[in-house]
C-alpha cells in the first residue's frame, strides 16, 4: 500500500445548528474538523491505507483539536507545522437539501513553509493537492508549486481537486482558473465538480468540458453530480457512473470521501499504469469511490461521517 501525502488546509468548521438558515439567521454552532486535504487523509486512513497530511495550524487549542482528530482517525500526522498564527476558521450553514454557505476566517494554513527533506519519501507514493485556500497567497501557495515539482521529479501520481469556493475568490474567477491550470497540466487525476469544470474549461457542456481539461494535459478526469454519480473521462471514453440513493443531510465531505476512496484504491495497485490501460478497473474504482461519497452526506460533519472499510462493503 502506498502513501497518499495530502497537501493543504486543516481548519475548525463552525457549523449553524438551526439547519436551513443562511449565516446571517444562526446563533448557535458546533465545532468540527475540517478542511479538504485534511478529509481525504482520513478518509484514507479509515479505510485501511496510508493518509498522511502536510499542512499548518495554530499554537492554540483549536489546532491541538485538530491534530488530535486526525491522529484519532489514523492519519500521519508527523509532517504537519504548528505556527504562531491562529488556527484557520470557517463559519458552515447547511440548507435543507445539505448544500452549504460558507464564511471563511483564514490563518495558519497559510503559513506552510517548504521542506525539501520530503522529497526521498515522496518516491513512487501519490501526492494530492486539495485547493481550496492553497492558491490564495502566503507561504501555502509557494510550498504548494514545489511539492509539485518534487512529485514530478520522484514518479509520484498526482491527484488535483481545485476545490472552488466562491467566497473566497468573490469576482476573481479568472486568477483562479489561471492558478489552477498548471495542477490540471501535471497532474494525472484530477477530481472536479460540475462548477469547477465548467468555470475552469469556459465550457458548459461537460463533454467539451473534459475535452478541454485534456487538452491541458490531465489524463483522467472526474466530475462529480451529487445523486447522478460521477462522470468519468479517461482513455477516450466517457462514462457517467451511477451512485447509490440515499437521503443526505449534509453534504460536506462528500467530494472529499470520493476522491479519498478513490486514491485509496489507487494507492493499493502494484502500478498506477493499470488505471491509464484498463479503463474497466478505474470504472470499478469510481463505482466504489460513489458509495464512500454516498454514505458522508448521511451523517452531520465531514470526518466523522467519512465510511470505514465495513460500512463500504456492507453496501
Amino acid at each position: 500500500m502506498k502513501k497518499v501525502f495530502c497537501v493543504g488546509e486543516l481548519l475548525i468548521d463552525f457549523v449553524a445548528e438551526n439547519q436551513g438558515s443562511d449565516l446571517s439567521k444562526a446563533t448557535t454552532f458546533t465545532k468540527k474538523a475540517g478542511g479538504a486535504p485534511a478529509n481525504v487523509a482520513c478518509a484514507i486512513a479509515k479505510l485501511g491505507g496510508k493518509g498522511v497530511f502536510i499542512g499548518s495550524v495554530g499554537d492554540d487549542p483549536f489546532g491541538s483539536f485538530l491534530l488530535n482528530v486526525l491522529k484519532k482517525e489514523g492519519v500521519d500526522i508527523s509532517l504537519a507545522q504548528i505556527c504562531d498564527t491562529f488556527t484557520t476558521l470557517a463559519f458552515v450553514s447547511l440548507a435543507e437539501d445539505g448544500e452549504r454557505d460558507f464564511v471563511f476566517s483564514r490563518g495558519a494554513d497559510k503559513e506552510l513553509s517548504y521542506d525539501p527533506s520530503l522529497r526521498k519519501g515522496f518516491h513512487g507514493n501519490i501526492l494530492h493537492l486539495g485547493a481550496a485556500t492553497a492558491l490564495l497567497g502566503g507561504a501555502l501557495e509557494k510550498t504548494y508549486g514545489k511539492y509539485l515539482f518534487d512529485a514530478l521529479t520522484k514518479e509520484m501520481f498526482i491527484s488535483f481537486d481545485p476545490n472552488f469556493r466562491g467566497d473566497l475568490w468573490k469576482n476573481n474567477e479568472q486568477q483562479f482558473i489561471k492558478k489552477c491550470m498548471p495542477f490540471i497540466e501535471k497532474s494525472h487525476l484530477c477530481k472536479f465538480s460540475l462548477e469547477e469544470a465548467q468555470i475552469l474549461s469556459g465550457k458548459e457542456d461537460m463533454n467539451e468540458a473534459c475535452d478541454f481539461l485534456h487538452e491541458v494535459g490531465t489524463k483522467i478526469i472526474t466530475i462529480t453530480l451529487g445523486k447522478e454519480g460521477t462522470l468519468l473521462s479517461s482513455n477516450g471514453i466517457k462514462k457517467t457512473v451511477p451512485s447509490i440513493k440515499v437521503k443526505p443531510v449534509d453534504t460536506t465531505g462528500a467530494g472529499d470521501a470520493f476522491i479519498g476512496c478513490l486514491l485509496y484504491q489507487i494507492a493499493d495497485l502494484g502500478s498506477f499504469n493499470k488505471i491509464f490501460e484498463d479503463t474497466d478497473l478505474l470504472l470499478q474504482m469510481v463505482k466504489k469511490a460513489n458509495k464512500a461519497g454516498a454514505i458522508t452526506t448521511t451523517n452531520y460533519g465531514a470526518i466523522v461521517a467519512l465510511p470505514t472499510k465495513s460500512q463500504l462493503e456492507a453496501l
